[in-house]
């Protein structure tokens, strides 16, 4: 610990992002500059806990506490206060394949359970991580590190979102020769298409992929494995399989007027924008402009976040973001104590800059939508709802009601459903023969991943359902450790 009292002498301090008024005018990064003197002096902040929660990565209550990953932040926070940025950097990559990604993207249940958070805020855990990794890409200090010795064993690796990533540079570096599926024109999976540039530059994703390149991995693109590629070939043609595929099949909402033009699942409205970004001399065939509608989104999260975001971007006339639920506490409630990850209202960079734009925060809580209304063309215009609360019955069950008279008229052009995945798609599943749970995700215990088919693995959403990047990652070097030890008879992988 290289501070005793860095949580008492220095305040938390974030970089901030872009004046929102400026960002929303291109896709750039969001995320501003932090200098290095400020970050060593964030990292003074941490105590280096005797038992420090931010990278337990369990659950406490039936709720997710800490780092999936197991992060050793105290080490790494305590280098970085010293200025020893390379060291900092190896104590990182012992733990996370991909800092870069989860420094982004990672709601950072690991400053939820930081115990200066008891008596003041949180160390900037992810902040600091992904300044990490940057300086270590800045200062030359990554470089390919290609396994010394092949096994002869041959990976296929179905699926390229940061499941698929880490389990393939995670059986690359014992050795195997491994081979990764994507269906889409780019590797990265959700990392690529589902994210959108100005959360997650797609530079970084590539110089990532290119890395990987560098070290052996193989990746074969515009191949859907069960189209493209018999399923049952690819086995017999591999050592092993690992299925990470995702959670991919979006929840609809089926009511009246479903059928209208111009209803989108948000995920193929948020990828297609990201393919024309990135190709804008090609024309997306299934590319959605939202400028100068009136955009209606329909849950929350992450996912409803980039759709508000990204429809700003676009130039949209409004936007709106309708959700069921109760509007979260300012404060954890007595449900929700330290260390589980704080379910507390929070204004995320899409909503900043809808209220910046527009005075107000584009949310409305506690919306049920009832139908949908088109035009005589058939295209979305206007989107009925009612209220609803959310109260206990005579069983005790927390269940909603609507209130009457709260009936509500949105004009709509646009409407993007961000409610959710169902689990994975079932085709490739059912040619393989491979058995699924009742939420219809691949039956594969956690900690073994193994299917009922042998020498077939499962990772991340694909296996856990839709969840987090980082326990993604987790999960792709899980299956990793277990699909090397069936190879091999034992491992030296750390999961």
């Amino acid at each position: 610990m290289g501070k005793p009292t860095g949580f008492l002498d220095y305040q938390r301090v974030l970089p901030g992002y872009r004046d929102p008024l400026v960002r929303i005018q291109d896709w750039q990064e969001i995320a501003g500059d932090t200098d290095e003197i400020q970050l060593q002096q964030q990292a003074a902040r941490c105590m280096d806990c005797g038992t420090p929660f931010c990278h337990t990565g369990c659950l406490v209550g039936g709720k997710p506490t800490g780092c999936p990953l197991h992060n050793l932040m105290p080490e790494w926070n305590d280098l970085v206060y010293r200025g020893m940025w390379a060291e900092a950097f190896a104590r990182l990559e012992k733990t996370n394949n991909f800092p870069e990604f989860t420094g982004h993207v990672c709601p950072a249940p690991c400053e939820g359970s930081c115990t200066a958070g008891l008596v003041t805020d949180p160390v900037t855990i992810r902040n600091i991580e992904k300044h990490i990794i940057e300086k270590a890409f800045e200062d030359n200090v990554i470089a390919p590190k290609p396994p010394k010795v092949r096994t002869g064993k041959k990976v296929a690796v179905i699926g390229s979102g940061p499941a698929g990533l880490a389990c393939a540079a995670q059986l690359n570096k014992a050795g195997h020769s491994v081979t990764v599926f994507e269906r889409a024109d780019k590797p990265g999976g959700l990392l690529m298409y589902g994210i959108p540039n100005m959360k997650l530059d797609k530079k970084i994703v590539t110089r990532r992929i290119r890395l990987l390149q560098q070290e052996g991995v193989t990746f074969i693109n515009n191949i859907e494995v069960g189209k493209d590629y018999d399923a049952k070939q690819l086995i017999a043609e591999h050592d092993a399989v690992v299925l990470a595929t995702g959670s991919t099949r979006p929840r609809d909402l089926p009511i009246e007027g479903r059928e209208s033009k111009g209803i989108y699942p948000a995920m193929q409205y948020l990828a297609a924008n990201t393919k024309q970004i990135l190709t804008p001399s090609q024309q997306c065939p299934t590319y959605v402009n939202a400028k100068g509608k009136d955009v209606l989104v329909i849950g929350g999260g992450d996912t409803g976040t980039d759709c508000v975001a990204t429809a700003l971007r676009q130039g949209a006339k409004s936007v709106n973001q309708l959700e069921i639920m109760s509007c979260p506490p300012p404060k954890r409630a007595a449900a929700n104590p330290w260390p589980q990850y704080p379910n507390v209202w929070k204004q995320d960079y899409g909503q900043e800059e809808a209220e910046a734009l527009t005075g107000q925060d584009p949310r409305q809580y506690c919306i049920s939508t009832k139908k949908f209304v088109a035009d005589k063309h058939g295209n979305i215009k206007e989107v009925h709802t009612i209220g609803v609360e959310w109260a206990a019955d005579e069983q005790g069950r927390t269940v909603c009601r609507e209130i009457p008279g709260s009936e509500k008229v949105w004009p709509a052009q646009l409407v993007l459903l961000a409610m959710g995945f169902l689990g994975p798609e079932g085709e490739l599943l059912q040619q393989m023969g491979i058995e699924q749970d009742a939420r219809s995700n691949i039956n594969a215990a956690y900690g073994e991943y193994k299917t009922n088919i042998n020498g077939v693995f499962a990772a991340g959403d694909a296996r856990r359902g839709q969840s987090l990047v980082v326990w993604a990652i987790h999960e792709g070097r899980g299956a990793a450790k277990a699909c090397d030890a069936y190879l091999m008879g034992s491992t030296n992988l750390s999961d």
